[in-house]
C-alpha cells in the first residue's frame, strides 16, 4: 500500500516526512512543500499540469475561482500567482493537505487565496465563475461523480468546469455525465492519455 492510498481520507494515518522541492508552472517558479498521506508527494503530478496548462483562461467570466481538492496546493496556488487579481478558494478533505496547501501559498507569497476543509461541497457556499478538478480517482467513482454533478450548483452563468482524467480511469464516462448535465463538453487537450474535459454553464 503506497501513501497515495490515503491522500483522500480526513486525517492519513502516515509518518510525516515532509520534503521541498521546486516547480514551474505557468511561468512561475514555484515552490513546494508535501509530506507522506498526500497525492504526489515528489512532483507535480502530471495531470495537474496538463491542466493548468490547458484551461481556457481567456473565458472564463469575471468571479471567484475554485480549485475542488487541491491537495497541498499546486492547481490553486499555481493559478492564484498567475493571475494574483482573481479570488481562488482551494477546499479538500485532507486536513493535513490543506496545512500544506496553506505553507506553500504563504511560501510562495499568494495572498488571493481561501483554503478550507471540505467534503467534495460540503462546506462550499459560493458559486463561481471556474471549477477546476483533478479528482482523486482512487476514492471511487461515486467521489469523482460528486466532484463534476456539484459544480453545477456552484457556477454562475457562462462559468466554467474543467476536469483531467486519464482515459483508462474514466475520462469517457466523465465526459458523458459532463454532457448530460451541461449538455456540452468540450476535449481541450489530450496528452498522454490524460484528457481535459471543459463543459460551460450556459444560463
Amino acid at each position: 500500500m503506497t501513501d497515495n492510498s490515503f491522500y483522500y481520507s480526513k486525517n492519513p494515518d502516515v509518518e510525516s516526512k515532509p520534503i521541498t522541492w521546486n516547480f514551474s508552472l505557468l511561468g512561475n517558479n514555484l515552490t513546494f512543500t508535501s509530506d507522506n498521506g498526500v497525492f504526489s508527494k515528489h512532483t507535480v503530478d502530471y495531470g495537474s499540469r496538463v491542466l493548468v496548462k490547458n484551461i481556457k483562461y481567456d473565458i472564463i467570466p469575471a468571479g471567484r475561482l475554485l480549485d475542488m481538492g487541491t491537495g497541498y496546493g499546486p492547481i490553486g496556488i499555481s493559478i492564484a500567482k498567475a493571475f494574483p487579481k482573481r479570488e481562488i478558494d482551494m477546499v479538500d478533505v485532507n486536513e493535513l493537505a490543506l496545512d500544506l496547501a496553506k505553507k506553500n501559498a504563504n511560501d510562495n507569497q499568494v495572498n488571493n487565496v481561501h483554503i478550507f476543509e471540505s467534503d467534495i461541497y460540503e462546506a462550499v457556499k459560493d458559486t463561481y465563475a471556474a471549477i477546476f478538478t483533478n479528482p482523486p480517482v482512487r476514492a471511487g467513482k461515486k467521489v469523482v461523480d460528486g466532484m463534476i454533478s456539484g459544480a453545477v450548483d456552484h457556477l454562475i452563468a457562462k462559468g466554467t468546469l474543467t476536469v483531467v482524467l486519464q482515459k483508462k480511469q474514466g475520462a469517457p464516462s466523465a465526459k458523458k455525465l459532463m454532457t448530460q448535465l451541461f449538455g456540452n463538453c468540450t476535449i481541450l487537450k489530450r496528452d498522454k492519455g490524460y484528457y481535459i474535459l471543459q463543459s460551460i454553464k450556459e444560463s
